[in-house]
């Protein structure tokens, strides 16, 4: 029975890396925060889910009712919709392992005592 979990768990992880990204950056006009984080979040996007992400970029002055709907109180905000769980990231993604971790593109590091 151990080896059917192990390759159903295999299977699920498999699965997991073809899922569709579905993300919406969050950002205050063209301020250089939410430029290095537009492109921050691009390059990320193209290097690691290149062709299996759908990227909203939501500007909170010209939509603020789009930010309240979601409870932005920061920006640059990163939200991944899916694949779940969902997670916000907040600031210019210049932390590639952060963002990377976020979206859960990466092993979190183990902490050594």
């Amino acid at each position: 029975m151990m080896g059917d979990s192990n390759e159903e768990f295999e299977q699920a992880l498999r699965e997991q890396k073809e899922l569709p990204y579905v993300l919406t950056l969050y950002v205050t006009g063209l301020t250089p925060a939410s430029s290095r984080a537009i492109h921050n979040l691009k390059e990320i996007c193209e290097r690691h889910l290149a062709g299996r992400y759908q990227l909203e970029v939501v500007d909170i002055y010209q939509h603020p009712q789009l930010a309240s709907g979601e409870q932005i109180l920061a920006a640059p905000t990163l939200i991944k919709e899916l694949p779940l769980p969902m997670r916000r990231i907040i600031g210019d993604l210049s932390n590639t392992d952060r963002v990377l971790i976020g979206l859960d593109l990466s092993q979190r590091p183990v902490q050594e005592s």
